[in-house]
This record gives structure tokens, sequence and C-alpha cells, in this order.
């Protein structure tokens, strides 16, 4: 094993900056063999390191990055899930939609196909949604449409150089780890974040994450389901920082009928069309009544409004009135047209 992953993988005591430095050193040197990342991942993976150990990493990555990010862009949030959990429709992208339709300046951040069925990635390929390619060209996307979908630039491209050299093991053998880490890994300058967590509890390192000096506001939100969204169907509890929680009892805000089942994803072959229908709210009243809870959330994180209750009533008049569908179609008109804009 090379040396600079012992106590990446000894655990005797947290991991600092300087030993992740050392692995991105080692990593760029071509020190590193596939046995190593194999190691490496695989210890990470079965058991997570502590939150000093986590901070450690993220500070580390973030000396690595070509420039620092600006000042956060006030009244902005980012909706990213931790994935896993009971298959769902994506929801996170639909409720990003649904709140930028009613006024809340969203980034969205997401991935491929990990754990769930499509990734939002996926889902936006689908759909001829582009992704931005760099923080102008992501303001210029929230400045024009209130919402972007950021691209890859946005995450270390040392993840993605310890994915190549583990190949052709796929990475989702390892995303117990990487899905803990990868909601704080985007350089997006937010100033607040709305995190779903596939647990009925957020795990200690992630709490540690959520409170990262200069980063974004951050709330975890979990329910008994371990769906990485809020859920109409249970109750949910939004974990603050400070350690406060919110707890949103099913049927306070929205109808609490149906069940999980009433959430879950189409096949592949129908999904595009499938999420257009949830943009319209007619896909059921448990999508709906989910997706208004979810936007309301981000409406409500990022300071757009202080009452829940007149945050869901403004995206349950955007699923009726037209304006989420409109949103995700202009959108698509404006990727046909070359995907820029200003």
């Amino acid at each position: 094993m090379n040396p600079a992953l012992v106590p990446l993988v000894d655990r005797r005591t947290p991991a600092a900056a300087d030993h992740w430095d050392a692995l991105w050193q080692a990593l760029t040197d071509g020190a590193l063999d596939r046995a190593d990342i194999l190691a490496l991942l695989a210890s990470l993976t079965a058991a997570l390191p502590d939150g000093p150990s986590l901070l450690a990493l993220l500070d580390s990555l973030d000396r690595r990055r070509p420039a620092p990010p600006p000042a956060p862009w006030p009244g902005t949030v980012n909706v990213v899930g931790t994935g896993g959990g009971p298959a769902t429709v994506n929801l996170s992208t639909a409720s990003a939609l649904l709140a930028a339709a009613t006024g809340v300046r969203v980034v969205k951040s997401g991935s491929r196909a990990n754990t769930a069925r499509t990734g939002s990635v996926d889902l936006l390929d689908l759909l001829g949604v582009p992704l931005t390619s760099s923080l102008d060209h992501t303001a210029d996307h929230l400045a024009a449409h209130g919402i972007a979908f950021v691209g890859p630039f946005v995450y270390p491209g040392q993840l993605a150089r310890l994915a190549l050299l583990a190949a052709p093991t796929p990475m989702r053998v390892f995303s117990r780890f990487l899905n803990t880490v990868g909601p704080f890994l985007a350089a997006v300058p937010v100033a607040a974040q709305v995190t779903g967590v596939s647990a009925t509890e957020p795990p200690p390192p992630l709490r540690t994450l959520a409170v990262r000096p200069g980063g974004p506001v951050t709330w975890l939100t979990t329910n008994p389901a371990g769906a990485d969204e809020l859920l109409s169907v249970t109750d949910n509890t939004i974990h603050l920082p400070g350690g406060d929680t919110r707890t949103l009892r099913a049927g306070e805000l929205v109808t609490a009928e149906g069940t999980l089942d009433d959430l879950a994803p189409v096949s592949r072959e129908g999904v595009a069309d499938h999420f257009r229908a949830v943009l319209t709210g007619r896909a059921g009243p448990p999508l709906r009544a989910t997706l208004q809870l979810n936007a309301a959330a981000l409406a409500v994180a990022s300071g757009h409004r202080d009452d829940w209750a007149v945050a869901v009533a403004e995206a349950g008049a955007a699923l009726d009135d037209g304006a989420a569908l409109g949103l995700l179609e202009h959108l698509i008109t404006t990727c046909a047209r070359g995907g820029r804009v200003g």
C-alpha cells in the first residue's frame, strides 16, 4: 500500500488536511495503482470517517480548486439529496423547478444514477435541459430563469480520477461514502442548502459537514421512510443549524393521503413524459402534495418566504397555472438555441 494511504485507512486518529494532501499528490504523481484506490474506497465505505476527517477532506479539496468561489449569491438555495432510500420520482428536480416557478432562486446540483433508477443528470439529459458550464454561466441562468442546473465543473477533479483508476469496479459499490460527502462537494456559492438524508436520523459526520464554517445555511431532512426528500405521506423532520429541529406532521400542510407506492418512478422509457405530468400537478394527490411540500421548503430555507402555508399555496398555484411546466419547456427551448443565455 502506498504510504499516503496509511493514515486514511488506519483511523487511529482523525485524518488531517495534510494526509489528504499527500493522497492527492500521490494521485497527481501517478504513484497510486488500482489496488491502492480500491483499498482506500473500501475503507471509506465500510466505516465512514469521523466529522473532523471529512472536514479536513473538504478543506484539502477546496485548496486545489482553480479559484475560490465568489461570495454567496443572496437568496439562492441548492437542493441536493444523499440518494438511496425508497425509489421515487425525481422529486428534488421537480421541486427545484416548482420552487423557481414561484420566484425562488434555485441551484440544483446532482449526478447520474448511483443508487436511484434515474439520477437528476440522467433525467435532464432525457428532457434536453442544459447544464451550466461555469459559475458565470450559472449566474446567467439564474438571472434569466431563476434556476440553474450545474454541470460537473463544480465537483473536484480528483474524485473523477479516483473513479477512472478504480474501473472497471463501478463507483456505486462505494455509494455509502459518496452519498454522504456528495451533497457537500459542489463548489456553488449559494446562501442556503436543503439536503434530504436517506436515513431516519442524519449520521454524525453529516451533521458536522452541515455546519462547516463558511458553508451555506444547511437544512438536513429526514423521515421514517428513509427517503431523501420530504414526503407528504409521513412525518418529516428538518434538522436546522445549531441543533434545533422542526417536525412537519403528515397532514399539517398538505394532504397525507396515499402511500410510498404513489410516489414510485416509472420505467425509463416513460420517465420524461411522466415528469411533465408531475409538473402539472395531475399525477395524483400524493405526488402533488409532496412537490408542494418540497418546493415550500426551498422557499422558506432561501428566505423567499417565512410562512410555510403561503409557500405551499404558491407552489400549488404554480402547478395549476402551468408555470412549473412552462419553465421546464422554456429551459428546453433555450438548450435548442445553444444552451447559452444573456
